[in-house]
């Protein structure tokens, strides 16, 4: 028996492991695949705050995982196939075995779009990116790609501009999602009802090809390629039934990341969130863990940890 168990490794999973550990918390960490989450795939990280050297999002999260390791967390590589989260106790079954806990933090992530492009996920990190604060900077006065069907997509694109040396933005619908006029961008040039087919190249990405209204194909020569195509889905397939969601698939939960199902909370990419970044993520983290041990203790308030 655990006092919590963390369901996912990524950014907000192992910040909520530090805190939960160095709370003197009993903590398990399950984590299907540790090397292919959205941070664990980054190239290179240049905003996360205290990190000034060049480093990439796998790293990182080694760092996060091993400061919690260093506070007592386990860490366990296992796929999950059912839970059961309406008792007192919390059962997670897994490939290797069923584990309880008092706690359970939901912390899956997005799983993304059920069909990646041709390529994608080859250079994903290596080129392909679906976060502009995130590698925007590492295309200064490059050309590059940005793959996208949604207001998301042009707010992606108004960023980049500033940056790059010139945008091709690649639009598959004859509109964008909840953009009734586009603004000026005068190093951008608008390919509307244009499907993406591939993502090319070797060890980086070397070029897009896209396939014109006219039926055309054509390819386009890019240092990277940016993807927000709409259909990201947060991880929560497997809670079925158990914890409340919303239409969209995220967990409803409060301010402090506790879902409607007592002793349940989540963190991160399944909470709706107006920015995904790895900073927000490890902060809801830290908030799910002090609101789990203010759950498990029965204390009236979180405990901050200062000291």
């Amino acid at each position: 028996m655990y006092d919590v168990i963390i369901i996912g490794g990524g950014p907000a999973g192992a910040s909520a492991a530090v805190y939960t550990a160095r709370g003197r918390l009993s903590t398990l960490v399950l984590d299907k695949a540790p090397g292919t989450g959205a941070l664990a795939l980054t190239h290179k990280i240049a905003n996360y705050p205290g990190i000034s050297e060049e480093l990439s999002g796998k790293e990182l999260l080694d760092r996060i995982r091993s400061q919690a390791a260093s506070f007592g967390a386990e860490f366990k590589q296992t796929s999950i196939t059912a839970v059961d989260l309406e008792g007192d106790t919390k059962y997670v079954f897994t490939a290797d075995g069923m584990f309880e806990a008092k706690a359970v933090i939901i912390a899956t992530g997005s799983k993304g779009r059920n069909r990646m492009l041709q390529g994608e996920e080859e250079l994903l990190g290596r080129g392909v990116s679906t976060c502009a604060t995130c590698d925007g900077a590492f295309y200064q006065g490059k050309e590059i790609a940005v793959i996208g069907d949604s207001e998301e997509a042009l707010d992606e694109v108004l960023a980049l501009n500033k940056i790059a040396a010139k945008i091709h933005f690649i639009v598959p619908r004859a509109e964008l999602q909840g953009v009734s006029e586009l603004p000026q961008m005068g190093n951008t040039d608008v390919y509307f009802r244009s499907r993406p087919l591939e993502i090319v190249g070797e060890q980086h990405v070397e070029g897009v090809r896209v396939k014109q209204a006219s039926g055309e194909e054509q390819l386009l020569n890019v240092d990277g390629v940016f993807v927000f195509l709409s259909g990201s889905k947060p991880g929560t397939d497997f809670l079925k039934d158990q914890v409340p969601l919303d239409e969209n698939g995220f967990m409803v939960l409060d301010e402090y990341m506790q879902s409607p199902v007592p002793g349940v909370f989540g963190a991160g990419e399944v909470r709706k969130s107006p920015v995904k970044q790895a900073v927000v993520a490890a902060a809801d983290g830290a908030i799910a863990a002090m609101a789990v041990d203010k759950f498990i203790h029965r204390r009236e308030q979180l405990i901050p940890q200062y000291k």
